[in-house]
């Protein structure tokens, strides 16, 4: 376990990108066994578009989104109200579920989804994610499965959480234009007096990646020099932009 743990969390300081991110998981995901498994990470505010980084199959996906499920979804549902891991599926035992809700999971069964262990993660400010590991094994072998490694999971499930946050969620939009989660950790060391050499130190990144990530900030922003937009970026956050 600690050779697969060390790898996972190489394959994550390195990840910058949703599908860097996935890759990282499901190559620790098949070392444990666990067929597929997907992350998702509830807007705060209403009308913001939920993160999900998946290994589930494509067109269980598409079904999915297609047929609005999650607003049916009971493994959502749950998430959002306890902060302790649950299994779930048609065999597994669980709480009530609504016929609705019982066709769902038959549904996600047929395309290989019979099985899950989740683990919702509650964060201070009243964010919300949960990931998920699925299969299609039979319950007891899943179940040895978990408990095996249960710990380690939500070991991996809060690394996972923690890196997708600070690297793709922390996003800022300033009057309309997005600015990456890089370049906005790149404007506040800069803002912070911080040289391209030590930002990229702080950060594990070149200089010259540096440079470019603020760069980018600064086209994207419509200024010159760096300074202005480190102004921006402070307006925006006293303004209460996001």
């Amino acid at each position: 376990m600690h050779r697969i743990f060390q790898r996972y969390i190489d394959l994550l300081s390195s990840a910058e990108y949703a599908d860097a991110f996935a890759e990282a998981m499901a190559i620790t995901a098949s070392e444990l066994d666990l067929s597929c498994f997907a992350y998702l990470a509830v807007p705060r505010r209403p009308g913001k578009k939920a993160l999900v980084i998946s290994t589930y199959p494509n067109n269980w996906v598409a079904h999915y989104v297609r047929s609005h499920y999650e607003r049916l979804d009971p493994i959502i549902k749950r998430s959002l109200e306890t902060t302790d891991p649950f299994q779930w599926g048609l065999d597994a035992p669980s709480r009530p579920i609504s016929p609705a809700q019982r066709r769902f999971l038959e549904e996600a069964s047929e395309f290989g989804i019979r099985l899950g262990f989740t683990l919702p993660i509650h964060d201070e400010d009243g964010s919300v994610a949960a990931l998920t590991f699925a299969t299609d094994q039979r319950r007891p072998q899943f179940e040895r499965c978990i408990d095996l490694n249960a710990s380690a999971l939500q070991l991996i499930a809060r690394c996972f959480h923690w890196q997708v946050r600070r690297k793709l969620l922390h996003e800022l939009t300033i009057d309309g234009i997005r600015l990456s989660p890089r370049e906005v950790e790149c404007l506040e060391w800069a803002a912070k007096g911080k040289s391209f050499w030590e930002i990229g130190r702080i950060l594990g990144i070149s200089h010259n990646t540096v440079a470019h990530y603020l760069r980018s900030a600064r086209d994207k922003l419509g200024v010159r020099k760096v300074v202005q937009a480190v102004a921006r970026l402070a307006a925006a956050k006293r303004d209460g932009q996001d």
